[in-house]
């Protein structure tokens, strides 16, 4: 994961409109008009058909344009839009943060356009999953939105989403999180979507048992960020760690579908964000026995390169894991999502027992992977590492997180984009699941 970066699930990099000769660059009313036409256009020349199941939906809302103006005292936002769409506006702390709830919304405007500055220190906008969106604004200091409302513009003919921010003091902000409910209500303005809708488009992974077939060892390959959380961005390509994560995630299911008496899942099978605790929430509900997560971060040394297997620990093993470990907890922050509280410290001696013997387990997989690895991949010095992984939290599931590579070293970066590279890591995943597999077995684990 790396800070700064926004997420952009629908942006294509390049979409910058220009025109040669003496006309030069487009104006941005131009540009703006452009896209509502395309938009337009393709609203007429789509063919029409029955709806099926899911598709009696609307389409994802354009937002062909947008930008950002203001000082450290107040910040407005403008995001023009193609048709008027329903919204709710939410405020988190740890760290201090306005969230926009939207339904499916195609980002069609260059990332830069929404640049932090004034009051925010970070933005970011895309897909939560395949019908919702999301806007997350990170603040300097605590803000409120006084105007968060949909306009129709001057023309009549599109609208516009407008968000003015301006500081309050800490006790305004806290009042205002008090005030609402992540789990029941929101600050709603212009609001009528539920979170119970969100989860709903999600599928049936939450909240039901799993489908695998009796008897299997099962395996949750979790593909690490997604969604609005890109994760790091690969410094040659530009590729978000999101997709090659998912990527790999694709291929070691496909690989591990060919082991007898194996079934392995993915947490997320799409561009979807999924908050650490549902992730571990996905593996625990379908009985996993292992669960994987597949990362590839970045560095600020970029002569750094190799695999890491992390375990979980209160502490770390070092200042790098450490590092790691505080910027990949920050997943929830950026995608939008309250800080669940911490459980209360648990006494029961069984359950502090299944805790160790889970640990046990993580190292003995973690260990089984450095080995499959050894002389066929490039590792890092010292490549069992650990350190206090929100995702690896599951004290009944062992857990691993494999840092596949770092997307700031020019070779990592070519080989995690490389098919047959991935096709290798995954056979050597699954020899390392099978290692370990066999003596948990034997144990009547």
């Amino acid at each position: 994961m790396e800070d700064g970066r926004r997420a952009l699930p629908y942006h294509r990099k390049g979409w910058v409109l220009r025109q040669s000769g003496i006309g030069g660059r487009w104006s941005r009313r131009s540009a703006s008009l452009f896209w509502f036409l395309v938009a337009a256009l393709l609203s007429l020349t789509v063919p029409q058909r029955a709806p099926a199941a899911d598709e009696d939906r609307e389409p994802p809302v354009l937002a062909y344009a947008a930008r950002i103006a203001g000082d450290r005292a107040r910040t407005r936002i403008v995001i023009d839009l193609d048709r008027k769409p329903t919204f709710e506006v939410r405020y988190l702390e740890r760290p201090d943060r306005i969230v926009v709830d939207l339904p499916a919304f195609t980002f069609a405007f260059a990332a830069d356009d929404l640049k932090a500055r004034g009051l925010f220190k970070d933005v970011r906008f895309g897909a939560v999953d395949a019908h919702s969106a999301r806007i997350v604004l990170t603040t300097e200091r605590p803000a409120q939105l006084a105007l968060a409302e949909v306009q129709a513009d001057e023309a009549g003919k599109g609208f516009r989403l407008v968000l003015d921010a301006e500081m309050v003091k800490r006790e305004v902000f806290d009042n205002l999180v008090k005030r609402q409910a992540w789990s029941g209500g929101k600050a709603a303005v212009g609001a009528e979507a539920s979170e119970a809708a969100v989860a709903a488009a999600r599928g049936d992974r939450l909240g039901t048992s799993s489908p695998e077939p009796g008897g299997a060892f099962v395996i949750a390959i979790d593909a690490g960020h997604g969604g609005i959380d890109t994760g790091a961005i690969a410094s040659e390509t530009k590729t978000p760690e999101k997709d090659i994560t998912l990527a790999f995630a694709k291929a070691l299911q496909r690989r591990l579908a060919r082991e007898p008496g194996i079934f392995a899942f993915l947490t997320r099978e799409g561009d979807e964000f999924l908050s650490l605790s549902e992730r571990v929430t996905i593996a625990r509900q379908h009985h996993a026995n292992l669960f994987v997560s597949l990362h590839a971060d970045k560095l600020r040394q970029d002569n750094i390169r190799g695999a890491t297997v992390y375990t979980i620990s209160d502490k770390a093993s070092d200042r790098m894991a450490a590092e790691l470990a505080e910027r990949e907890n920050l997943a929830d922050a950026i995608g939008g999502v309250g800080l669940a509280s911490e459980p209360a410290e648990v006494t029961d001696i069984l359950l502090d027992f299944t805790r160790r013997e889970t640990q046990a387990f993580s190292v003995a997989m973690a260990d089984s992977v450095v080995s499959s690895f050894e002389g066929q991949v490039a590792l890092i010095n010292n490549p069992h590492r650990f350190a206090g992984f929100r995702v690896l939290q599951a004290h009944d599931v062992p857990s691993i997180l494999l840092e596949l590579g770092f997307l700031s070293n020019k070779e990592d970066e070519k080989v995690l984009l490389d098919e047959s590279w991935r096709e290798k890591i995954a056979e050597l995943l699954t020899a390392a699941i099978r290692r370990y597999r066999e003596p948990v077995l034997a144990n009547g684990g």
